[in-house]
């Protein structure tokens, strides 16, 4: 069994993150409370990709945090990342399991109930639920699902369900109530002034909601 933690899973940008670098962002949400971060960079290539990610898991190395990239199946073997993420579109998660082998974590995007019903736990160690609202930060994003369309896709999923998509501490009650796992965010620590304070505060907010 995979030991991961979806409660506050960040999710990096690279024009966000441009003041600081997405390194030193991470590793300030980590000492915030961060327990997954995702490197997520659709123009850096795989070099790109694996040069921050092998810098990213440097600075991760003994907090615990779990390190997941995006889509680029390359660049998470040859960085030695905890996990993939991949989307819809990218490639079937029976060919991403076969490719990164038994114990690395396969995440995977789902928009719609019968996407999310249609997940297969024996490949597949997570969902990534959404968009719950509209966001910048990913300009071809599907459908605004809302807080009651993230309920029954949790409910759908056999797996447990990480929300995404324009989610900030003021929402963490109800995504937690809505079953899922945890938010995953983007502009609510990338850019902000002060990230492990950024961090800290959603992170606060988690420990508010019973378990």
């Amino acid at each position: 069994m995979k030991a991961f933690d979806l409660s506050l899973y960040l999710v990096l940008d690279p024009d966000l993150c441009a003041p600081i670098g997405m390194v030193e962002t991470a590793r300030l949400a980590v000492a915030g409370g961060a327990t997954m971060v995702q490197l997520r960079d659709k123009r850096a290539g795989t070099p790109g990709m694996i040069e921050t990610g092998r810098a990213l898991k440097q600075a991760l190395d003994g907090t615990g945090t779990r390190l997941i990239v995006n889509d680029d199946i390359e660049a998470a073997i040859a960085i030695g990342a905890d996990g993939l993420h991949i989307g819809q579109d990218d490639m079937d998660a029976r060919t991403a399991r076969a490719m990164i082998g038994p114990d690395i974590i396969l995440g995977l995007s789902v928009e719609t109930e019968a996407l999310a019903a249609a997940v297969d736990p024996d490949l597949v160690d997570y969902t990534g639920v959404g968009p719950v609202f509209a966001t910048p930060t990913k300009a071809d994003h599907k459908q605004p699902i809302g807080f009651d369309g993230l309920a029954r896709l949790v409910k759908a999923s056999p797996v447990p369900s990480v929300a995404i998509g324009g989610l900030k501490g003021e929402h963490v009650a109800e995504v937690l109530a809505a079953g899922a796992k945890g938010l995953a965010v983007v502009s609510a620590i990338c850019g902000t002034p002060d990230p492990e304070a950024a961090t800290r505060r959603i992170a606060a907010e988690i420990r508010k909601v019973p378990a």
